[in-house]
């Protein structure tokens, strides 16, 4: 009686340990986490990287944080059926792969240039088209020998550069083809640009909130009537940041968006449990915390 008790305790949210890899291929539309850690070291969690599937196919990459290239490579997704890479903002544990993916991307990909959407910048932190040409210029980036990347006829595959205001206080258009629709909206990430993505395609929406401290009511319209909302949970029930939403912040966001399966992601390193109690004293839908490679239907 005790275990079915706990069974049923734990029936409306689903806990997935480890990095075991869960196939996407089945599923018309689908969220994959491939990264699911907090901006701390943690030896079970890859940084922020997520994959969305159409019909059995890994489209739309959001963020490559640390460890993504290798989660990507153990999800089964195939670099050359990227139609969007996605970056929410320039903090190291949500870009830091990009360089590892592009050094493979170019003896993948068929059909160039790669569409890539990142944030418009500020005093501190430069804006996505220059923060390319840092890494990749052919004459003056670090990665020279991927120079063909942002212009010039280096190595790399032509990426097609799309930046977005995150001052703009309507949701932007960041790509509209092949059935797939992609919108942003700049969040409130301490003086960080950051945007949240809004995926739709067959009918279906995926929203990804990325580090965001929760304050702008603007983002609970943005995420409304999802049918899938991935929100980062990176500091423990109680605490308060300038950066990042409190769980009872994350759960309040995702129950005033009225979605239909909020997932937390991006999971700092403190009492699990703890945090989850505080996300469902204001959320009552359907949870999943995230971990390394599990893949969620969106039905």
């Amino acid at each position: 009686m005790i275990r079915l008790a706990v069974v049923c305790a734990l029936a409306s949210f689903s806990i997935v340990p480890g990095a075991a890899a869960q196939s996407c291929a089945g599923s018309p539309v689908a969220v994959q986490v491939l990264g699911s850690g907090g901006p701390t070291v943690n030896r079970d969690r890859a940084s922020a990287s997520y994959l969305v599937w159409l019909a059995g196919r890994a489209r739309i990459l959001v963020d490559a944080g640390g460890g993504a290239y290798l989660r990507f490579g153990e999800s089964g997704a195939s670099l050359d059926d990227l139609a969007l890479i996605a970056i929410s903002h320039l903090h190291p544990d949500h870009v830091s792969d990009l360089p590892a993916l592009f050094w493979s991307i170019d003896q993948t990909r068929k059909e160039p240039p790669l569409p890539i959407a990142g944030p418009s910048g500020n005093d501190p932190v430069p804006g996505f088209e220059t923060f390319l040409k840092v890494l990749f210029d052919q004459t003056n980036g670090a990665f020279r020998v991927l120079g063909g990347m942002v212009g010039g006829a280096g190595r790399g595959v032509p990426l097609e550069v799309m930046v977005t205001d995150v001052k703009k206080r309507e949701p932007s258009m960041v790509f509209n083809r092949q059935g797939i629709t992609v919108t942003a909206i700049g969040i409130p990430h301490s003086d960080i640009p950051a945007l949240a993505y809004r995926v739709q395609a067959q009918n279906k929406s995926i929203v990804f909130s990325t580090d965001q401290n929760g304050s702008d009511p603007s983002f609970v319209e943005f995420a409304r009537g999802a049918d899938v909302l991935v929100m980062h949970m990176a500091i423990a029930a109680g605490a308060t940041s300038p950066l990042h939403a409190a769980p009872a912040v994350v759960g309040r966001v995702a129950q005033d968006a009225h979605v239909g399966r909020l997932v937390v992601s991006h999971i700092g390193q403190f009492d699990l449990n703890a945090a989850i109690a505080d996300v469902k004293k204001f959320y009552t839908g359907l949870l999943t915390v995230g971990a390394d490679l599990q893949c969620t239907p969106v039905p």
